[in-house]
């Protein structure tokens, strides 16, 4: 089993997030799933983006029918299975996980059982099939029933050959999480980062599943390598994003990263830091989201702690 990373700080982790802010998987009592909306806009090429509640999903379309990149939670499958027979006819053959968290794969076992190919990074499959421990969020997240395992797994990179383009799938280490996967639409120009990018609003980093500041900003560099004026990006969270907005996203943590670090130098204990409010700044462009300045600061102020 996967064990909390060494070096946890306390502080950081008796902030409030909640089970809906961050998205993991929850009992369907608890979410209202009849008021959710899904919806599909077109991106570029053969993409569109769909959303709903939970994480953006990325759908690629055509002759060789649905490549879809991740599936948001199970209660929505009928939704999101419905925008997607509005897009093409043909089944979903593929299922690609960015990464392990609930609204991300929590329609793994229905798409599964209908006959779509789950894949994704092993750290994913790793961790979904036994617990864990979100000491953010004060719980466990069980295990995943074995049909809702990726049966295809991968540590570096693969490539399809879809819909007249080639889709290429890359791991970035260390980053929202251990199992990060960016998608990459070559054809289209297209490229869905799965957590690697929270557009508008401060990023969530799993600490505990092996996520850090550094890994994102290096993840988040990756992509700026690839991308161009042109590419469209679709972020895990928000709205679908250009590279001016990603760029902007990596300063933004970049430079929360050198004013933790300087405050982690001269000896400031969290409360400390937060009391200076020390990302003022950045409030009225990142502070819209589902964590706090104080939230994010305590994130950063753990990790780089260690």
């Amino acid at each position: 089993m996967h064990r909390i990373s060494p070096g946890v700080s306390a502080l950081a982790f008796a902030l409030g997030l909640t089970g809906a802010t961050l998205g993991s998987s929850l009992p369907a009592a608890a979410q209202d799933w009849d008021t959710v909306s899904v919806e599909s806009v077109p991106v570029a090429g053969s993409v569109h983006m769909v959303t709903g509640r939970g994480g953006n999903l990325a759908v690629s379309t055509g002759p060789d029918g649905i490549f879809l990149v991740d599936d948001q939670f199970a209660p929505l499958t009928p939704k999101i299975q419905a925008a997607l027979r509005k897009l093409h006819e043909k089944p979903t053959r593929f299922v690609l996980n960015t990464h392990w968290h609930g609204d991300h794969t929590g329609g793994n076992e229905n798409f599964g059982r209908s006959g779509s190919m789950i894949i994704a990074h092993r750290e994913v499959r790793e961790r979904m099939r036994v617990p864990q421990v979100q000491t953010l969020r004060g719980r466990t997240v069980p295990a995943s029933p074995t049909e809702a395992l990726p049966i295809l797994t991968f540590t570096d990179d693969l490539r399809f050959h879809l819909n007249a383009e080639e889709i290429h799938v890359f791991h970035v280490p260390s980053a929202h999480t251990d199992g990060d996967a960016i998608v990459h639409f070559l054809g289209s120009d297209v490229i869905h980062l799965g957590d690697v990018f929270f557009n508008g609003f401060y990023p969530y980093i799993d600490l505990d599943s092996g996520g850090s500041v550094a890994g994102m900003i290096s993840a988040q560099d990756r992509v700026l390598e690839r991308a161009t004026e042109s590419t469209k990006l679709i972020p895990g969270h928000g709205p679908l994003g250009t590279r001016a907005e990603l760029q902007s996203a990596r300063d933004m943590l970049a430079a929360v990263e050198q004013r933790v670090r300087t405050a982690i130098d001269a000896g400031d204990t969290l409360e400390t830091l937060q009391s200076k409010a020390p990302l003022a700044e950045f409030e009225t462009k990142w502070g819209g989201g589902f964590m706090s300045s104080n939230q994010f600061l305590a994130i950063v102020y753990t990790d780089l702690s260690r």
